[in-house]
């Protein structure tokens, strides 16, 4: 099967009976990026679909800007739209890479939402996903993080990979025999980043059988286990946790009956839900400090707490987390990602966490601990109390949980 073809049948797996009218391609000018617009290109074409090439200049070396004009040029000899997009954020400080992904991805994310674009395709390819593993083994990551990255699914995901399953050899034989011609990033041969040491350590783990086809079929078989431990961990939550909007009780008997993988799951997604973090926590981190509060301690971790407490443990946000977030009430801002309250009858009134001041003002519900309430949203004008979302409220005050933060519809969509 040629690559054309095998790149039809990825897009009609991703795309699984849709057909957008518009997708966008994330195009750097490097080799796999290239050839994933050409491809599209030609997919496009026979199936009335519109393509719209992106670049982003990080404004981190002086090139960029002449790339990102070989890239215009080349989506107009396809018949792409083309638009670059500029980021300014780079402070000097931290991860370099890490924080340039990050903004890549908002800045295209935040472009195809003003356009109506439904989706991204990215040219990560095999070689990539076997890059990634590495990287996580060395990390210690387990299951999910060896399970690398997804192809994705359209309607479900906004970035989709359909040549993930493809060499960095194949694409750029495929460029040559299209007569294009790519730009090599320097940065791709710079030895202090982890993923070019990680692509020079597969040349050398070739010998032993462990090349990139190799990893990739690890990453597909670590997908496999992913989904049944999620399914798993779905039919234990509904057994043992209770969500009562941010605040999460895990029965701890049930968690103590439950495997430590499971267990592990549980609390670590419960920590994404409440904090908002795209990153789990440390194994070590998170195995430890579920030790502690099933032993009676209570522990901090990822800018929440696990309380032990006579219904269970407890999951809540710990107050130096939101103890300085503020938020008006005007039924629009949400409050800590994850509260958004309208107070009409009261203009000035603002959403903050209750804090002693608050718990003063209010007879908190028995069962409760003190702790587990200093974090919990309160509506405020000034310092007088007005309501207490999913406790003691107003009828003129409406209050709303964001439905992306609750705990068992959260993990039902993984």
């Amino acid at each position: 099967m040629t690559l054309d073809a095998r790149f039809a049948a990825a897009m009609e797996r991703l795309l699984a009976g849709h057909r957008p009218e518009r997708l966008a391609v994330a195009v750097s000018g490097g080799g796999d990026s290239l050839a994933l617009l050409g491809l599209a290109c030609d997919w496009a074409e026979e199936n009335h679909c519109r393509i719209h090439a992106l670049t982003v200049d990080h404004g981190l070396r002086p090139e960029a800007g002449d790339e990102a004009l070989l890239v215009a040029r080349e989506a107009m000899r396809m018949g792409a739209q083309h638009d670059t997009l500029y980021w300014t954020g780079w402070d000097g400080k931290g991860n370099m890479q890490a924080a340039a992904r990050d903004a890549r991805y908002r800045l295209m994310r935040e472009f195809c939402t003003r356009e109506g674009i439904g989706a991204i395709l990215l040219g990560h390819t095999q070689d990539d996903q076997a890059e990634t593993v590495l990287m996580r083994l060395a990390r210690g990551s387990g299951v999910d993080g060896l399970s690398a990255m997804p192809e994705g699914r359209f309607g479900r995901d906004d970035i989709l990979r359909p040549v993930l399953g493809e060499s960095r050899a194949d694409l750029r034989i495929w460029l040559t025999r299209q007569g294009m011609r790519w730009i090599e990033d320097p940065t791709n041969d710079d030895p202090r980043f982890d993923r070019v040491r990680a692509r020079r350590l597969l040349t050398q783990l070739a010998p032993f059988g462990i090349d990139a086809s190799r990893l990739a079929d690890t990453a597909a078989s670590m997908a496999r286990a992913r989904v049944a431990l999620l399914a798993r961990a779905r039919d234990v939550a509904d057994r043992i946790v209770t969500d009562r909007q941010g605040l999460l009780i895990y029965d701890r008997a049930g968690l103590e009956r439950t495997e430590e993988e499971t267990r592990l799951r549980l609390v670590s997604h419960g920590l994404a839900c409440l904090s908002g973090a795209p990153y789990k926590p440390r194994l070590a981190s998170l195995s430890a400090t579920l030790d502690r509060a099933l032993e009676g301690q209570g522990g901090t971790l990822q800018g929440c707490r696990l309380l032990p407490s006579r219904e269970g443990l407890i999951l809540v946000r710990e107050f130096k987390a939101v103890a300085d977030q503020t938020a008006p009430a005007d039924g629009q801002t949400l409050w800590d990602g994850r509260w958004r309250v309208l107070a009409p009858a009261h203009p000035p009134a603002t959403i903050r966490a209750l804090g002693d001041h608050g718990l003063a003002q209010w007879d908190r519900p028995t069962g409760l601990p003190h702790n587990a309430l200093l974090s919990w949203p309160g509506v405020w004008q000034g310092d007088l109390l007005l309501a207490v979302p999913g406790f003691w409220k107003d009828d003129a005050i409406r209050c709303e949980y964001a439905a992306s933060a609750g705990f068992h519809a959260a993990l039902k969509s993984h």
